[in-house]
């Protein structure tokens, strides 16, 4: 289980995020671009993945990680439960998801690196 507390430190402890309001919810922005909403009265996320990215999450258990039921979830949009998910897989899906929308100047500081690079 992930508190909203503990959630919000993730994300705005990432490179330039800023929280705002959205659709009666909170909002982390990269610049204009949406990473993640915070939706306090469900306990719960909804990421911008990639497909391959939702794809990979949400294979673990579809009760925690899963694609939004319309158009929307066609398109990266994925809900993660906070109140199932594990601290990691979260933090690990919170920064596939940064690293999709961020500039590459911002991805590549949170992005791990190996010995050969």
């Amino acid at each position: 289980m992930v508190t909203i507390d503990t959630f919000r430190q993730m994300a705005l402890a990432l490179p330039e995020v800023t929280e705002h309001p959205h659709a009666g919810n909170r909002a982390f922005k990269v610049g204009s671009k949406i990473v993640v909403t915070l939706n306090s009265a469900e306990n719960r996320v909804c990421l911008k993945l990639s497909e391959l990215d939702q794809d990979l999450f949400s294979a673990f258990d579809r009760t925690v990680v899963y694609p939004v039921p319309n158009k929307w979830g066609k398109h990266g949009w994925t809900l993660v439960s906070l109140q199932k998910v594990e601290a990691e897989t979260l933090h690990d899906a919170l920064i596939a998801a940064y690293c999709h929308v961020a500039p590459k100047r911002l991805s590549a500081l949170v992005q791990p690196h190996t010995d050969a690079e």
